[in-house]
């Protein structure tokens, strides 16, 4: 249900990251969103006439080695589309007014523009309802946190002169200026305004503005015209501690929101639904609520404090004051990243392909093989093999070589594990991967103890 009569028709956020896609894919529409959306594949930071670094997105290791930049509003477009091929229609005008959590499940009020009012029983409720979230609310969660003391102004705006295949982040001795591509000549503007008043709300940039922000602390020869979204904002950070009380779970926005800086937000929130989806389905069709539901807070909260960390800390970076303060971020900034390992990392981390999971209850370390993946991190993702996890059946996948124990494994568990073995990732390993994609148990060829119990746990 939602509370909105239509769908934004704003950009909003930008990017769908290669994590994302690959997550997706497992739905099978990430094709429909790489049709309608253009690939970045590069980010150039510059200070003044100087570049300080240049990241390849194109040298991750994915199907989608690049940033897939399409507007919000068609993002979520195209999720409806999928919804509905599925039997779903997402009940609009409709608002969550209150919900109590009993033994069995949740019961939820909802109020429709009519004033009348309907209840509904559920097992669960997940309130992915923004950051002023009636659900956290209403668990009495604190969104701890805090409002950065500096204005921003942000432009969908019409450019010329500029590639669309590269992100441009421009650090001047005025604040920082970074272009976005979003399709043909249409562009995402954002700058930092400098220090806000407080009590005093900015008022939305102009056309003219934005033009003198870029003629200031841009290369030049860029021209804006016909802008379609021009806004003032101010960046909020913040996060609750539990993203899960008894029947109830927070997604997305309703449970940290953060700096733009890295453009994380929309995709940190797609991907702590990806996460619970497959334990909620899991859990519905027989399989008990620990350790599978209780994993949820403790992956995707380390998570959200990552990406909060991560997000301020490149904020910070942009917006610092002072021009010995810049030359010396400067200096030091060229010289980190001239280290090829380093461009690699930042690439990794921009695209969220470093996610993982090493301390989750759900991972099992056993005496790893050399050359392969390791517990708790992102299985790699071979030519030609259908993403673990996908349809929607989502079961784990036992990478090993055949033998007595696994075959007993498989015919044990056929609501858990996809019935047949796939080829292993190195010589003498064994691997059992998640619906996610990530390495639930990494261990040798001979440990089936310890994946046997893994499975009992979750039976």
């Amino acid at each position: 249900v939602e509370k909105a009569a239509q769908a934004t028709d704003k950009s909003k956020a930008l990017v769908l990251w290669s994590r994302t896609l690959e997550l997706i894919d497992r739905m099978g529409c990430t094709q429909t969103f790489v049709d309608a959306g253009n690939s970045m594949r590069a980010a150039t930071i510059t200070a003044g006439d100087k570049q300080i670094a240049h990241v390849n997105l194109g040298d991750v290791d994915s199907p989608y080695p690049y940033a897939l930049m399409i507007p919000q509003s068609d993002t979520e477009r195209l999720m409806g589309v999928h919804l509905n091929s599925l039997g779903v229609t997402v009940e609009r005008n409709v608002e969550l007014v209150k919900f109590s959590d009993t033994e069995g499940g949740v019961q939820s009020v909802l109020r429709h523009t009519d004033g009348r009012e309907e209840t509904v029983e559920s097992s669960w409720l997940v309130g992915c309802d923004g950051a002023h979230s009636t659900v956290r609310h209403a668990l009495g969660m604190e969104f701890l946190g805090n409002t950065l003391t500096s204005d921003w102004f942000l432009a969908d705006v019409h450019l010329s002169n500029v590639p669309n295949t590269e992100a441009k982040i421009m650090w001047h001795t005025d604040g920082v200026l970074v272009i976005f591509p979003i399709a043909g000549d249409r562009f995402r503007v954002i700058a930092d305004g400098g220090l806000a008043k407080e009590g005093v709300k900015r008022a939305d940039p102009t056309l003219a503005e934005i033009q003198e922000i870029m003629d200031r602390r841009g290369p030049g020869g860029i021209t804006a015209s016909n802008p379609i979204w021009l806004a003032a904002f101010r960046i909020n950070e913040r996060k609750v501690a539990d993203y899960r009380k008894g029947h109830v779970f927070l997604a997305g926005d309703s449970a940290h929101v953060h700096s733009p800086a890295g453009g994380q937000g929309m995709n940190t929130g797609m991907q702590d639904a990806c996460n619970l989806a497959w334990k909620l389905a899991l859990v519905c069709r027989g399989c008990p609520e620990s350790p599978l539901l209780d994993s949820y807070t403790a992956e995707r909260s380390a998570v959200g404090d990552m990406v909060l960390k991560g997000a301020g800390h490149l904020t910070m970076i942009a917006t610092m004051r002072g021009g010995i303060k810049q030359a010396i971020r400067n200096h030091v900034a060229s010289l980190v990243f001239g280290f090829a390992p380093v461009r690699h990392a930042m690439a990794d981390a921009m695209s969220e392909l470093s996610i993982a999971y090493p301390d989750s209850p759900l991972t099992s370390r056993g005496a790893e093989v050399h050359g392969g993946p390791h517990a708790g991190s992102r299985a790699p993702i071979r030519t030609g093999e259908t993403p673990v996890g996908s349809g929607n059946t989502p079961r784990f996948v036992i990478f090993s070589e055949e033998n007595a124990e696994s075959a007993a494994l498989l015919a044990k568990y056929p609501h858990l594990i996809e019935p047949a073995l796939r080829k292993p990732f190195a010589a003498g390993g064994l691997w059992i991967v998640r619906p996610d994609g990530y390495i639930a148990v990494a261990t040798k060829q001979n440990d089936w103890d310890r994946v046997s119990e893994f499975f009992r746990l979750l039976a």
